[in-house]
């Protein structure tokens, strides 16, 4: 997957990266409501809450670091698959 920038849209970011919303739920951000994404950029929705730049990095090197995490489980549990018992 791509890397995660302030610049990604909540509704890109909700679909490429699920993991996402309870992590930035926790941070008091809400990126869904009623079940649909809500609109704009991550930063745009950090900034609405009160976070400045710096809070908004570190929220985006977590994300990132997240994803990486979760690709290389993906990775590792494909590896485990026993194709013969399909």
């Amino acid at each position: 997957m791509d890397t995660i920038t302030k610049e990604i849209l909540i509704e890109d970011l909700v679909d490429n990266y699920p993991f996402s919303v309870e992590y930035l739920s926790k941070k008091g951000i809400r990126c869904i409501r009623c079940g649909e994404p809500i609109w704009g950029t991550l930063e745009e929705s950090a900034i609405e809450k009160g976070f400045d730049t710096q809070t908004i990095d570190n929220f985006i090197n977590e994300l990132n670091n997240l994803s990486n995490k979760f690709e290389e489980e993906v990775k590792t549990n494909i590896n485990k698959i026993d194709i013969s018992k399909l």
